[in-house]
């Protein structure tokens, strides 16, 4: 019996091979021909090589001609008319994938059961179809497009004191978490285990809400805050007197902040007036994401009071009082790094869409 000779591989294809047939993530088919490929270079035969990884004699042959004239080029494809021959027509295919943006009567969308029903096919075969192309019907997600006039104009003042802020002034991204609920589970929680994660009952005793009013400092990650019953015009300018008792008299203030009404009252308006060292920049309408205290604000829920006990409002305002304590022994400054351009093109081109959905109407 003829021994074919030693698999000839350039270093760099072995490196290759080599990366391919340790992956974890890899298709096995491509992880068993890598490790033939390079079993093969060593010298071992097609025989022994059939036996080794469970393969025929004529695929250990093919799988080494096929090498040789090719290389790792389409390492691993199918060639056309060979392989595995669709159950699936291919219209079908086509009509489930297109199913995924519809709805059956009665439902706003469909279930992989409902296109199965549909179609005649079994479930698997839906949801194969469905990840292969990376539908899923099952989620939404939420967005809202600022239809602000000065929406541009605000966008880069805003990302400009993120990127580039001026010298001899601190940013402060400003904010308040109105109606924060001291929420008190009816019956004792349970504490984590091997096994088991904590629990705690899904109903809860209402014990109050503050409202935490909060200036996030752009360059320090360092929080100011303070709590309240109200979150009205008169809360605000006291908090805006708090900023400027604890910032260094040297210094300007630019305050990032929403169009809420009690940030643009009367009185507000006339104390910044005696206050020239105050700048206020308002973000666009629809556009909290560009605050980023509210970013901080939902570490706040997540690490500290999704999961909290509160038997009283002065509870929740300790716990609240903490966690900015922790926060500012080891800040995190939270680093802006889109640039207003990137965004204007991407809201331009959702206005776009939008529009043509508009029209499509």
């Amino acid at each position: 019996m003829n021994i074919a000779p030693a698999l000839p591989i350039a270093e760099e294809q072995q490196a290759q091979l080599v990366q391919i047939a340790k992956s974890p993530t890899a298709p096995y088919r491509q992880v068993v021909r890598a490790r033939l490929l390079l079993d093969a270079a060593s010298g071992m035969s097609n025989q022994a090589l059939s036996e080794r990884y469970g393969v025929t004699r004529v695929t250990a042959r093919s799988w080494r001609k096929r090498f040789l004239e090719r290389g790792l080029k389409d390492f691993g494809s199918v060639d056309p008319g060979r392989g595995r021959r669709p159950s699936i027509p291919q219209e079908i295919v086509e009509a489930i994938a297109a199913a995924a943006a519809k709805s059956p009567k009665g439902k706003s969308h469909y279930s992989t059961y409902d296109a199965a029903r549909e179609f005649g096919v079994s479930p698997a075969s839906v949801q194969r179809i469905w990840s292969g192309r990376g539908l899923k019907p099952h989620r939404t997600a939420t967005f809202k497009v600022s239809n602000d006039p000065h929406f541009e104009e605000k966008l880069v003042d805003i990302v400009g004191l993120y990127m580039n802020p001026p010298d001899n002034a601190v940013v402060l991204s400003v904010d308040e978490k109105s109606q924060i609920q001291a929420l008190d589970r009816t019956q004792a929680s349970l504490p984590i285990k091997q096994g088991r994660c904590g629990t705690m009952t899904h109903d809860y005793k209402r014990n109050g809400t503050t409202t935490l009013f909060a200036a996030l400092n752009v360059l320090s990650g360092t929080v100011l805050g303070s709590c309240s019953a109200h979150h009205r015009h008169q809360e605000f300018l006291a908090f805006l007197k708090l900023i400027d008792k604890d910032t260094p008299k040297e210094l300007d203030i630019h305050v990032i902040c929403d169009n809420y009404s009690t940030h643009k009252h009367e009185n507000v308006k006339k104390w910044l007036e005696r206050h020239k060292r105050f700048h206020i920049h308002f973000t666009p309408t629809s556009s909290s994401w560009l605050n980023l205290v509210e970013r901080w604000f939902r570490d706040l829920t997540v690490q500290s009071l999704r999961r909290g006990v509160f038997t009283s409002v002065p509870d929740l305002v300790q716990t609240i009082e903490g966690y900015i304590e922790a926060n500012n022994k080891s800040p995190k400054p939270f680093v802006w790094t889109a640039s207003a351009q990137s965004i204007i093109t991407k809201v331009k081109r959702a206005r776009t869409r939008l529009d043509q959905m508009d029209t499509q109407k």
